[in-house]
């Protein structure tokens, strides 16, 4: 999977603020005499690629026992290489809360520059993070948000609400193409405790409500494929009949086709939750019930690991006016179809 390297890339993963403040910065610099504009164009942040002093991250993530997971830790990874002045000093991934607290506490011990921690729990991480940051070590908090703002310098992560909402709008304008009335809409759902699940849903259920639809079928798995594979045999046997599906997750959607294609089901198109690689090249085929997937995209860590270097080296964003990089950054959830499918391959991960 790709790092990311090229100036444009890092551009479309930081979001489209960067492009909104230069345009508003160019907006602002027209009526000024040239002197002015000199002295503002200074207070950009630089070129980003040029090298600066060395710095040591630390990083920290879960197991990579899923393949959203494994994709974060491997972006990490690949991103600081492609920096001659960053040295990665990446914990063995941990599930267990304790041993990912111990971890974090020998890269504070060790004194690195700065650090990129996606927590296993947010809550339970977020004491050792506040101690990081009283330690004058920032704090870069990826996705699982911790508890409190004082343990993060900064936040980047995707949009579970966006999903949602992005997923719907794309389930409606497909069902109105194809003439569906009073459609039965089902969604196959994370697991349900956790507050991205419910944030998922939640937009999911609004987006609908825009267009005067709603979820007539519902079930949660728990992000792996066995779940999946149980939750939509259940799901299949429940409902003879279905016009629309949203899977919340493209790990467990392995086991979503995998019930579907037992239970000889196309009726139904199916939209996918997370960008993996695997659920692209369906899409490309066109040959499955798959017809898009909503992007959670484990470039945020790759972008993480670029905030990071900045962050220690007291830089900010070359294409924002503000010395500083931002406080917080969510990541965009794209709709990716066999339209756009290609402008995408190249951040698909392995499920």
């Amino acid at each position: 999977m790709s790092a990311f390297p090229e100036t444009h890339r890092r551009r479309f993963l930081l979001g489209t603020g960067a492009l909104g403040a230069t345009a508003l910065l160019s907006g602002c610099l027209a009526n000024e005499p040239p002197q002015q504009q000199n002295q503002n164009a200074v207070a950009t942040g630089g070129d980003n690629a040029a090298p600066g002093r060395h710095v040591t991250i630390g990083f920290s993530a879960p197991a990579a026992d899923h393949g959203w997971l494994a994709a974060m830790t491997t972006n990490a990874r690949d991103q600081a290489e492609q920096f001659p002045d960053v040295t990665l000093e990446a914990t063995e991934g941990s599930s267990d809360v304790n041993q990912q607290i111990a971890q974090v506490e020998t890269l504070i011990n060790a004194q690195v520059d700065v650090l990129v921690l996606l927590p296993a729990d947010g809550k339970a991480l977020t004491a050792v993070a506040r101690r990081a940051m009283r330690a004058d070590i920032p704090v870069i908090n990826v996705d699982r948000v911790f508890d409190s703002e004082d343990a993060y310098r900064c936040w980047i992560g995707g949009d579970n609400y966006g999903m949602g909402v992005n997923a719907a709008g794309y389930i409606a304008a497909e069902l109105e193409r194809r003439g569906v009335t009073d459609p039965v809409i089902a969604e196959i759902a994370g697991t349900d405790s956790l507050p991205l699940t419910q944030q998922r849903s939640a937009g999911f259920r609004d987006g609908l409500a825009e267009h005067g639809l709603e979820v007539t079928r519902r079930v949660a798995a728990d992000f792996t494929a066995e779940s999946g594979e149980r939750e939509t045999t259940n799901l299949l046997q429940a409902a003879s009949r279905l016009d629309a599906v949203w899977n919340h997750d493209d790990d467990q959607g392995i086991g979503v086709l995998a019930a579907v294609e037992s239970a000889g089901r196309d009726e139904f198109f199916l939209v996918g939750g997370a960008g993996s690689r695997q659920m692209m090249d369906r899409i490309k085929a066109g040959n499955s019930v798959v017809r898009a997937t909503v992007l959670y995209n484990p470039s945020m860590c790759s972008s993480a690991i670029s905030l990071a270097r900045l962050l220690a080296q007291a830089r900010g964003m070359a294409d924002l006016a503000e010395h500083e990089i931002p406080r917080s950054i969510t990541t965009y959830s794209a709709v990716v179809t066999r339209e756009n499918v290609d402008q995408y391959l190249d951040v698909g991960f392995a499920s």
